[in-house]
């Protein structure tokens, strides 16, 4: 059985949380070395990077990867004076705020952590993390898929992250269902509505999909597809505009999709939706490039009927994915090993064979460009989707994901309010663009509180 990656069940609790304010991080917080916009960036020397690599050194790494211990004794083979201490200090919100409470403590934080992307701003305007060009961090930007750097990248051109592995976003479709009903696999939103009324015309026990109304993960990448601005964030000025044109437009669709009774809204991730997909309940599933190792373990009588392909485009002569999942590898503020912490991760997130192993291993989809064209990976057949090389499929989707999405440096906030006012608003096929409304405004007002300035789009 393959494993699964451990950020679902962290999506799950980001859907689901209560109010998790970052009052913390309203602007203060631990700064460390190499302290973002502090400055021309002056470069670690060469030599002190061979010193402190051949200096007997522990170094903590707090992660939820499953058998990471697996890369890392790669690092400490080549670097065997260097020890990882390996930390499961779980996932999701219990890890943030672990994280947090240590970082403000001064005590207790490791020198590096596991981030999702979108926690990075949350976590570098309190300066919890160690900017990491002066360690040559710069020199890997060719590496990594574009739109992977900018959100690793801080406002002043800051190299806060390295890229682990990424959630761009496709369509999983029931080849056999489509087949059944003369459904064409849809190229184009229009395309997906027309085939969304064919479907429930021909069998009322169907849905083309489920648009889950407590999944504000799935429903942002969907925003970020559209070319949505929702957030932007320069020092203590936030634009914010999760109401803007885009993010309407995706709300119109699903609301009118829904009003139509043409997609469910089930609660992901639940009894109920898992049954979905065993039963035949959904004929498609709008996921991320982890969906496929996720569906082959939950859904195994349908293996075999499954096929992927991108998601329908706004406009097919320019296709656009968003992102949905993914993390990466930060050195914390306040390391007394800076140096060798940073080289760890450059080394995890870099290095032909670790980089390899995490979707061998862990079944991470990759953020490098080299395993995205490496034949042994795109050239993977799936017996689940019907020999279909979906490797391939996500990876050519991979270089779609448009660059320009940001997140807020408050995201338990932005999911919350999102739950309880366009969710709520899809789950209850009520005007859900006006919901959007709400959202904003509920937004506004936290993020004035917490002490910025806020430009409404």
């Amino acid at each position: 059985m393959p494993i699964f990656p451990a950020h679902l069940s962290r999506r799950r609790l980001l859907t689901a949380m209560a109010a998790a304010t970052v009052a913390a991080a309203g602007l203060t917080g631990c700064s460390g070395s190499s302290e973002p916009g502090s400055g021309p960036v002056k470069a670690v020397s060469q030599a002190d990077i061979d010193k402190a690599m051949t200096t007997p050194t522990t170094v903590t790494f707090w992660t939820w990867a499953p058998n990471i211990e697996q890369e890392v004794a790669v690092f400490e083979k080549k670097y065997p004076a260097i020890k990882v201490d390996v930390v499961n200090a779980g996932q999701g919100l219990d890890a943030y705020t672990k994280l947090r409470t240590a970082l403000k403590a001064g005590t207790g934080a490791p020198d590096l952590a596991q981030i999702e992307y979108q926690y990075i701003p949350t976590f570098s305007i309190t300066k919890s993390l160690v900017d990491l060009r002066p360690y040559g961090a710069a020199a890997n930007q060719a590496k990594f898929v574009d739109w992977t750097w900018g959100q690793v990248t801080g406002p002043d051109g800051e190299i806060l992250a390295y890229p682990q592995d990424t959630g761009p976003m496709g369509m999983l479709y029931r080849a056999d269902l489509f087949e059944k009903y003369g459904i064409e696999v849809p190229a184009t939103w229009d395309e997906f509505t027309a085939a969304a009324r064919k479907l429930r015309a021909a069998d009322p026990d169907v849905y083309l999909t489920n648009m889950a109304a407590n999944e504000a993960a799935g429903w942002h990448g969907l925003m970020w597809q559209a070319g949505s601005k929702a957030y932007t964030v320069t020092g203590s000025t936030l634009g914010l505009a999760v109401n803007d044109a885009a993010s309407k437009k995706v709300a119109d669709y699903w609301a009118g999709l829904a009003k139509e009774d043409l997609v469910s809204t089930d609660p992901d991730f639940t009894d109920t939706w898992y049954q979905g997909f065993n039963s035949g309940k959904y004929a498609t599933w709008l996921t991320a490039a982890w969906g496929p190792s996720f569906l082959s373990g939950s859904a195994k009588p349908t293996a075999g009927k499954w096929r992927a392909a991108p998601l329908p485009q706004w406009d097919a002569t320019k296709p656009v994915a968003g992102n949905w999942g993914g993390s990466t590898t930060a050195v914390m503020a306040g390391t007394q090993n800076p140096i060798a912490a940073a080289k760890f991760a450059e080394f995890l997130n870099t290095d032909p064979e670790t980089t390899k192993m995490f979707n061998t291993v862990q079944n991470f989809f990759p953020a490098t460009k080299a395993l995205l064209t490496d034949p042994s990976f795109t050239g993977q057949k799936s017996a689940f989707f019907g020999g279909q090389q979906v490797n391939e499929v996500f990876a050519g989707i991979s270089g779609t994901v448009d660059v320009g999405w940001q997140w807020p440096p408050f995201l338990d906030q932005a999911v919350k309010d999102w739950t309880e006012t366009t969710g709520k608003a899809l789950a209850d096929k009520a005007d859900t663009a006006a919901a959007t409304d709400q959202w904003q405004e509920r937004l506004t007002a936290y993020a004035k509180d917490q002490g910025f300035t806020v430009n409404a789009g």
